[in-house]
């Protein structure tokens, strides 16, 4: 008895498995996010085998979706820019449906596609952005954590100028004239 109510205290005592963090490092300051590994198995593994092999080092924010009717809200969106030599292959999607999680203020989630498209390319939302979530027969994008730290920086890059009249389908009037730089993507302990 005396052995299992230690064995209960020590396992009370034990500190939960924290949740991963990154900070990505950008030349407009440090953005760090949390990812949501429990909820999101398969798109956070996937994020993070980019960060420990280096492949956002030296990538981009290139794009800055602003809402028409409120361009303080909308979504950043950087990465390897569908840059083969930085490409790992792609990942099965993980619907909001099944994960839980919501594209609110702060939330980071995966660019794609198709669904099972998801390679290196990630966006992160300045507002709740419902639209993202997955409903009924729409797949929506995979949500896999939020922002902790660095949503100054998040609404600057929001902000840069774009170009007008340039890129194609949903990214038109959206590249950044200037990309912001990520400098490095490090694991936080």
């Amino acid at each position: 008895m005396l052995r299992l109510l230690t064995l209960i205290l020590a396992l009370i005592a034990t500190p939960a498995l924290a949740a991963p963090r990154v900070a990505i490092k950008t030349t407009l300051g440090t953005i760090v996010v949390e990812l949501a590994d429990k909820q999101a198995p398969i798109t956070s593994k996937n994020f993070l085998h980019y960060v420990e092999a280096g492949k956002f080092d030296g990538t981009t924010f290139y794009r800055a979706a602003r809402s028409p009717s409120a361009p303080q809200f909308g979504l950043i969106q950087g990465g390897i820019d569908h840059n083969m030599r930085r490409a790992f292959f792609s990942i099965d999607h993980e619907p909001t449906s099944k994960t839980g999680l919501k594209h609110v203020d702060g939330t980071i989630s995966m660019a794609r596609n198709a669904p099972g498209t998801a390679m290196g390319d990630f966006f992160i939302c300045v507002g709740a952005q419902p639209s993202l979530d997955a409903r009924g027969d729409y797949p929506g994008y995979a949500a896999f954590g939020h922002v902790v730290s660095g949503m100054g920086v998040v609404k600057k890059i929001l902000a840069a100028p774009t170009w007008i009249g340039r890129g194609r389908g949903a990214m038109k009037n959206q590249v950044i004239k200037q990309r912001i730089r990520i400098i490095s993507a490090r694991r936080v302990k």
